[in-house]
């Protein structure tokens, strides 16, 4: 009697094994205090890898680097924290606290001290650059690295409608007025729309939660505040670029060439000061990442991790 057959599938009709799925990052949501006030943050990442401090821009806060943590966030220690006045942090009144970029950096330092970072890569982004270009100044012995993203810090990179805002300043007849009527929702999106090649790569939440922020009681009069001292990290354009010229970090610059604020002669201007500097720009606008993240965050993997040998 013939063995009986066993019906398997041959080796052509086999469906293809899965690739295994990359794995996301743990992302920590946490608060530290920090003079008084309690400063949100996310963190991803080994406790030992090297750590990228993410600093955030107007209007936005930490959760701007979302996508960024979930690419990077198995591989470095990412620490982003949201200033006073932003996000999840403690926003008190401006008669409470001092709202000016010197204060702000001051709480990022308190930030760092508190978690103990003193040797990191740092990402400066917008109003990120004036805080983190602060901090750097003020202890260059943390800095391993500098990644720019639309970030100035010299007098080409700002266009017109730059030196429209920062013609505000306290004092100047109807100058709170004038930032008050650009803290609305349409022009919220714009400054995420506006200059991108495909809108449709733009996820609408980061607008939507940015605004809803600016909306809560009292945070209009906080970002007034902030507005009418942007004149004074104008003034310490030339103490940057002396630090940058006399420290030489090494830098990722990435910029969006159609950003309305931030033009791309202030992202060519970093390399005269840091001649070896890696340059990226890119056909989007302010918020570059939200279009741009599949181009831009293997440049910052790379970037990092030669900081790693």
């Amino acid at each position: 009697m013939a063995d009986s057959a066993v019906n398997e599938p041959s080796p052509a009709t086999e469906p293809p094994l899965p690739l295994p799925l990359p794995v996301p990052p743990a992302v920590r949501h946490r608060f530290v205090d920090v003079g008084g006030l309690r400063v949100f943050y996310r963190e991803a990442g080994p406790a030992d890898a090297p750590v990228f401090l993410l600093l955030h821009g107007f209007p936005s806060a930490s959760h701007q680097f979302r996508r960024l943590f979930d690419v990077l966030g198995t591989r470095y220690r990412l620490v982003a924290p949201d200033y006073p006045g932003f996000g999840h942090s403690d926003s008190p009144a401006p008669g409470e606290f001092d709202y000016r970029f010197d204060t702000l950096a001051d709480v990022a330092e308190g930030f760092c001290k508190a978690l103990g970072l003193d040797r990191f890569a740092l990402y400066v982004f917008d109003f990120g650059a004036p805080v983190g270009l602060r901090l750097a100044t003020r202890h260059p012995e943390w800095i391993t690295g500098l990644v720019v993203q639309n970030g100035n810090a010299y007098e080409e990179g700002l266009s017109d409608l730059a030196r429209e805002f920062i013609a505000n300043r306290h004092g100047v007849p109807g100058a709170a007025d004038r930032v008050r009527a650009i803290l609305t929702l349409e022009m919220t999106r714009s400054q995420y729309e506006g200059g991108t090649g495909d809108p449709e790569l733009v996820a609408p939440d980061g607008w939507t939660l940015d605004q809803h922020f600016l909306d809560l009681p009292g945070r209009k009069d906080i970002q007034v505040e902030l507005a009418l001292d942007y004149h004074s990290n104008v003034a310490l354009y030339p103490v940057w670029q002396e630090w940058l010229r006399t420290h030489r970090p090494p830098a990722l610059i990435v910029w969006g060439r159609n950003d309305a604020f931030f033009t791309e002669p202030g992202a060519r201007a970093y390399l005269r000061d840091l001649p070896d500097a890696e340059l990226h720009v890119f056909d989007t606008g302010h918020f570059a990442l939200e279009e741009k993240l599949p181009e831009i965050a293997p440049l910052i993997d790379a970037f990092l991790a030669r900081g790693r040998d």
